[in-house]
């Protein structure tokens, strides 16, 4: 089933594509804490053995391109065609696919790990506990997934905002970290940062790992 704001989004970043790209190519570069964060991740998925990891919403890549440069065997997904025709023209030798993360074409267990950058955003807040099951199943034992978004305070647990380029929501950590404990997962880390100058929130990283039963 295909939802009225899933259009929407992909017709948005679609048309967007080319700007963003070129906006964030090199932005890691004067994020610390983001290099920071993906660094540990990197690590953690290299302590549990090799295996293929997902960037679900992947955008142009530039996550997708990071995370292998740390020697993550890794691949892109987004559901915007054009994102994904732009990061294969700007990371040549990594795969990309369009896709779903409501609907991921990956079969039970695949992955030893998955990042969604700032991709779960979009989503409307009653939505979220069906792509954290679709993150859960398609997470072998033992596999981590990192969730980054914008947090919102501890009372509002989430709040609608004025996204650049479509709809979004921003949650409270200890929310989303409830909807993925309900999930299954065991949460590993989170951290939040405040805002630099050209952001208008907080910025959360959520850590959690598949448990091995």
């Amino acid at each position: 089933m295909t939802h009225a704001d899933v259009d929407a989004t992909r017709t948005a970043y679609d048309d967007i594509a080319e700007l963003y790209t070129g906006l964030f190519r090199g932005h890691l570069a004067a994020q610390p804490f983001d290099r920071a964060v993906l660094g540990a991740f990197a690590e953690r998925l290299r302590a549990n053995g090799s295996g293929p990891v997902a960037d679900i919403g992947c955008g142009p890549g530039r996550i997708t391109g990071h995370l292998k440069s740390l020697g993550v065997p890794v691949f892109g997904m987004d559901l915007s065609p054009r994102m994904i025709e732009l990061a294969r023209n700007e990371f040549p030798g990594l795969r990309f696919e369009v896709g779903s993360m409501e609907e991921l074409t990956i079969e039970d267990g695949a992955l030893a790990g998955l990042v969604a950058w700032y991709s779960i955003i979009h989503l409307p807040p009653e939505r979220v506990p069906h792509v954290l099951n679709e993150f859960y199943r398609v997470l072998r034992p033992g596999g981590h997934a990192l969730l980054a978004f914008q947090a919102a305070d501890a009372a509002a647990t989430v709040l609608a905002f004025d996204h650049k380029v479509t709809r979004a929501y921003r949650w409270s950590p200890d929310r989303l970290a409830g909807l993925v404990r309900e999930a299954g997962f065991t949460e590993i880390a989170r951290m939040v940062r405040a805002p630099d100058p050209d952001e208008r929130f907080d910025q959360a990283y959520l850590m959690v790992a598949k448990p091995v039963r």
